[in-house]
């Protein structure tokens, strides 16, 4: 298994290339380009005839995946851009139609392991969360600004936390004596609020866990930009287009199963992947990220074939 800089190593990347079968001369956006491990395969795959589009939010990750994509056969192009943005970017290319879209909705690993970044609760960090530093909105701004329900519900509907009223009843509490700011303050909060000693519970998920992750797709309008993607999609494949999405938890898995299954319906999208495609015993051991990865892929079909 390939592994791009910064030790980050892809999940999938075999049911990737098996399934988008990325063919040379084609052109592929990877909207999420992270480090480049992905979109090293797609550029191989293409060759000197083909073209490679690559968008990412975060600067740092566009820096390195053109490290990792040096010496590629093809023609390289990568914007900073969100995937929501993917019509308009296309539109300012002059690009009329992609063979092979691919989204890949996991952070990479120098976004986790950056304290600075305030993704994870390990190490003491800002309470940040943007991944794209053109937001204007921190996690500490949402943590310390809402109301106790507007908290609650942010939680809940984000991630699927039972505790989530509590959790939200902690925080305004605790912010009564001063500013939450940084990452291990919030995660000790709601270690507390759902009565879990993170020390006397090493081999299982850290109790944060999912405040931070409902936090995280705040921040970064994660739930609206999936949606736009998904929106998006049908106009920018070329008829016989593959389009693959990676998610890693049931609130963007749900919506892009029901979005295959409705474009189905409508005779947009014929799906390849009847059951998400998961990584197997060996890839989990070696690449504990992808344990929850599951990726999904359809293929555009002909207009022709759509009902009226």
């Amino acid at each position: 298994m390939s592994e791009a800089p910064g030790g980050h190593t892809p999940v999938l990347m075999d049911a990737v290339r098996e399934l988008l079968a990325v063919q040379p001369g084609e052109t592929v956006v990877d909207a999420t380009l992270g480090l480049g491990g992905h979109a090293r395969m797609f550029a191989d795959a293409i060759g000197p005839g083909g073209t490679l589009i690559g968008l990412d939010v975060d600067p740092e990750a566009l820096d390195l995946s053109r490290a990792n994509l040096t010496g590629s056969p093809c023609r390289i192009e990568l914007r900073q851009a969100n995937f929501c943005e993917l019509p308009g970017t296309l539109r300012e290319m002059g690009v009329t139609g992609v063979d092979a879209l691919f989204a890949d909705l996991g952070m990479n690993s120098p976004q986790l392991d950056n304290p600075t970044r305030g993704l994870s609760f390990q190490r003491e960090g800002p309470l940040d969360m943007r991944l794209d530093p053109r937001l204007t909105t921190t996690a500490a701004d949402l943590v310390n600004r809402l109301s106790e329900r507007e908290l609650g519900d942010l939680i809940y509907y984000h991630s699927q936390e039972t505790g989530a009223r509590r959790i939200a009843k902690f925080i305004c509490q605790a912010r009564r004596n001063g500013r939450i700011m940084t990452t291990t303050r919030l995660a000790a909060i709601v270690a507390d609020a759902l009565g879990v000693d993170p020390e006397s519970h090493k081999s299982k998920i850290h109790p944060a866990t999912k405040a931070f992750l409902a936090l995280r797709i705040a921040v970064n309008d994660e739930t609206g930009c999936l949606t736009a993607l998904l929106e998006a999609a049908p106009s920018v494949l070329k008829p016989g287009g593959r389009f693959g999405i990676i998610a890693f938890h049931s609130v963007e898995d749900k919506p892009i199963k029901l979005d295959f299954r409705r474009r189905k319906a409508e005779r947009i999208y014929d799906i390849l992947t009847k059951k998400p495609i998961v990584a197997d015993e060996g890839e989990r051991r070696s690449n504990p990220r992808s344990r929850s990865a599951k990726l999904r892929v359809a293929v555009r079909l002909p207009a022709s074939n759509q009902s009226s």
